[in-house]
């Protein structure tokens, strides 16, 4: 049985910071790459930002320099997290954490909003 929640979306101004977190509960989770996606109305679910189960960190081009992905792993939980600076308005999104080889039971995602 897997499980992802995630927290920290809100309102913010461009040049502003938010924090996102995720706890991706089960065990496929620990053994795996995991990542941020986000969902712009009408647009497909992206990856933004990937770690892998040793810590190594990929982003996408749009976030590089701005966003970074952490992790923190119990026995069968991965605490995830995305620190976002300098937002941009095209940042505007719902954000979802998944394994890079995304888990059908996608979590409600966290919004995020950024003003210009």
């Amino acid at each position: 049985q897997v499980q992802l929640v995630e927290s920290g979306g809100g309102s913010v101004q461009a040049g502003g910071s938010l924090r996102l977190s995720c706890a991706a509960s089960g065990s496929i989770f620990v053994v795996n790459s995991m990542g941020w996606y986000r969902q712009s109305p009408g647009k497909q679910r992206d990856l933004v930002a990937a770690i892998s189960s040793h810590n190594v960190p990929n982003y996408a081009d749009s976030v590089q320099g701005r966003f970074t992905i952490t992790r923190d792993n119990t026995k069968d939980t991965v605490y995830l997290q995305l620190q976002m600076d300098n937002l941009r308005p095209e940042d505007t999104a719902v954000y979802f954490c998944n394994s890079v080889l995304p888990v059908d039971d996608w979590g409600p995602g966290t919004q995020v909003t950024v003003s210009s």
